[in-house]
């Protein structure tokens, strides 16, 4: 079985190869994909700000499709399934048996395939995929949507430790896609969610879906967030913007005493966090890192995403490319201020 599969073989080049997929294994699915939305770490890769992560590269981990054909000790997915992935790991490892799959100590996340590439070869036609980290969603959502199982289940990963109470005031720094994630699950889950953010476009989209917005632009970020909270300040603070300002921003918004700073995103410079080890001890404040997700989170997103708990579609850049024109998507997914950009893999 062959499929084409999107390759970075360089920064800002991207070409569609022709690779071999072997045979079906026995707890393996062969699925079709339809949609790969392009993540921050593709697009940033291809813009050569993550040449860390080696080439060539057949990225591509948002993705969707459905099932064709299932191996003999397959039980619970079928041929018809829509489905999408979440990370491969391996059950056993101490890691694993505590349900942490996301820390798996037998997986190699940097292995090279046996035909020499990297990534989770993704932005294909076809791809073979172990059934225990393959999730199912509901045949009616839209194939661009169903690829948000992973970012979503990463969302929902850092949401958890969170603890977030009924009502609770929840701020988000950044507006971006995964802002909006963090934004919509915080709500999900019981939050009055506020977002702040630079750009007119981004504050537009977040008040197209219903949330409250600081112009960060226009006024102090937590002083605003003092006067919509009379005062108190916010509960939690998620930082979805690897950026120093916007994690001082984040630290300054919270309450006196107990309040919780969720570092959600990394930056590229790394970004400085400026904060006394004595305010963190007698403002008892919880700084929390989150990374990941493990094969129970991405299990709730597919639940969530199937049932419209969580509309996703504000998520979308609303442009999808085909596979054939891959450099163009990469283009289009780098753009200053885009959303998702999809691809769609049989458009070939």
């Amino acid at each position: 079985m062959k499929a084409k599969t999107a390759v970075l073989i360089k920064d800002h080049t991207a070409e569609v190869h022709e690779r071999e997929l072997g045979e079906i294994g026995d707890h393996q699915v062969l699925v079709k994909l339809d949609t790969c939305n392009l993540c921050t770490t593709d697009y940033q890769q291809w813009m050569g700000l993550r040449e860390k992560q080696g080439y060539p590269m057949a990225g591509g981990h948002e993705n969707s499709g459905i099932v064709t054909a299932a191996g003999k000790d397959v039980k619970n997915i079928v041929a018809g399934d829509r489905v999408a992935f979440g990370y491969i790991f391996c059950g056993d490892c101490p890691a694993c048996r505590a349900g942490n799959t996301f820390e798996c100590t037998n997986i190699d996340f940097d292995a090279v395939s046996p035909d020499g590439y990297k990534g989770d070869m993704g932005i294909a036609t076809y791809k073979l995929a172990d059934a225990k980290y393959t999730i199912k969603v509901s045949n009616q959502l839209e194939p661009a949507q169903a690829a948000f199982v992973e970012p979503l289940g990463t969302v929902i990963h850092g949401i958890k430790k969170l603890h977030i109470q009924p009502q609770e005031d929840v701020v988000v720094v950044g507006a971006g896609t995964m802002g909006l994630l963090n934004a919509l699950t915080a709500r999900a889950y019981g939050a009055r969610v506020i977002v702040s953010e630079l750009t007119e476009k981004k504050l537009k989209r977040a008040q197209s879906m219903g949330f409250e917005t600081i112009h960060a632009k226009e006024t102090e970020p937590a002083d605003a967030v003092f006067d919509l909270t009379k005062g108190k300040g916010a509960d939690i603070v998620i930082g979805a913007v690897g950026a120093t300002k916007a994690y001082d921003q984040c630290l300054q918004m919270l309450r006196e005493h107990r309040g919780k700073f969720l570092v959600f995103a990394a930056g590229y410079p790394e970004p400085e966090l400026h904060i006394s080890p004595n305010d963190i001890h007698y403002r008892q404040i919880q700084i929390i890192g989150t990374m990941g997700g493990g094969i129970g989170d991405f299990e709730e997103a597919a639940k969530l995403l199937s049932n419209g708990t969580i509309d996703v579609s504000g998520c979308l850049e609303g442009i999808t490319i085909g596979l054939k024109d891959i450099q163009k998507a990469f283009e289009a997914a780098s753009a200053p201020d885009a959303y998702r950009v999809t691809v769609d893999c049989q458009d070939v």
